[in-house]
C-alpha cells in the first residue's frame, strides 16, 4: 500500500512539472509575439510606402511622356481643378495603359491596372476621394504671377466661369529647381488620421513626386511654407520657379 502512494505521488510530479512547463512555453511565445509583432507591422507598413513610391515613379513617368508629346508643356486642359485627382489622371490615363469603360468616375469604370492610382494604404478607405490618393501640383499650371495671389479658398471655388485665376500652361523649361519643385504627391489620404490632412496641415507626412522623377517620403514639417502658409505644393513661392524643399 505504501509503495503504490509512494508512486501515485510521484506520477502527480511529474505532471504538474509538464504543465508548468508549458506555461512556460506559451509565455515565451506571448512575449515573442508583442516583441515581433510591431516589428512585422513596421515592416508591412514599410513595404505600403515602397509601393506608393513606386506607383508616384510610375506616374512620373507618364507624365514626362505626356510632356514630350506635348511641346515640354506641363497637363493644362483649361480646367482650374486640374489638380483634383480626377481632372489630371484623365490626361496621364492613356499614359498608364488606362481607359475608361463607361460613363461615370469611379475606377471600377476603368480598364487595367488602376492600382496605380492607389496607395496600398488607402485600399481599404470607406471613401477614395476623386478615385485616387494622389494630387497634381496646380504650381504646373498657373503662372508664379498668379500663384503668389492665390489662396487656399481659390483652389476650391465652385463656378470654372468666375475663376479669377485662368489657367496658363508652363512648360519643363520653366521649372528652375527640378529636384525640389514637386509635381504630384499624396493627398487627402485617409489610412491614417496622421495623413488624412493633406497639403493644409503640419501635422504627418506622404510621399512626393519631384519634377527631376525621383520620389521621396517627407514629413509635412520638411516642406517649404506655401503662399497660403501650409506644406501644400501647389501654392508654392514662386510658383513653378519655386522650390517645396531646401
Amino acid at each position: 500500500m505504501r509503495r503504490r502512494k509512494i508512486c501515485f505521488l510521484a506520477f502527480r510530479s511529474d505532471r504538474s512539472l509538464s504543465l508548468i512547463e508549458l506555461l512556460i512555453v506559451v509565455t515565451l511565445i506571448a512575449l515573442l509575439v508583442s516583441l515581433l509583432f510591431p516589428a512585422l507591422m513596421q515592416a508591412r507598413e514599410d513595404a505600403r510606402k515602397a509601393s506608393c513610391k513606386l506607383n508616384l515613379r510610375q506616374l512620373g513617368i507618364a507624365l514626362m511622356m505626356y510632356v514630350s508629346d506635348y511641346d515640354e508643356s506641363f497637363p493644362n486642359d483649361g480646367n482650374p481643378y486640374l489638380w483634383w485627382g480626377r481632372y489630371w489622371r484623365w490626361l496621364l490615363m492613356p499614359y498608364l495603359g488606362l481607359l475608361q469603360k463607361h460613363g461615370g468616375d469611379q475606377l471600377k469604370a476603368v480598364s487595367g491596372n488602376a492600382g496605380v492610382l492607389l496607395c496600398p494604404s488607402d485600399s481599404v478607405a470607406p471613401v477614395r476621394w476623386d478615385s485616387t490618393s494622389y494630387g497634381y501640383s496646380a504650381a504646373f499650371y498657373h503662372s508664379p504671377e498668379q500663384i503668389e495671389q492665390m489662396s487656399t479658398e481659390d483652389l476650391y471655388m465652385r463656378d470654372p466661369n468666375n475663376y479669377p485665376f485662368p489657367n496658363i500652361t508652363q512648360t519643363l523649361s520653366s521649372v528652375a529647381h527640378p529636384t525640389k519643385k514637386a509635381v504630384m504627391a499624396e493627398w487627402l489620404t485617409n489610412h491614417d488620421p496622421e495623413f488624412k490632412v493633406g497639403w493644409w496641415d503640419w501635422h504627418g507626412g506622404r510621399n512626393y513626386l519631384f519634377v527631376d522623377g525621383h520620389v521621396k517620403f517627407l514629413r509635412a514639417t520638411q516642406i517649404l511654407p506655401a503662399v497660403n502658409g501650409y506644406p501644400d505644393i501647389n501654392l508654392t513661392r514662386n510658383g513653378i520657379r519655386g522650390k517645396d524643399i531646401q
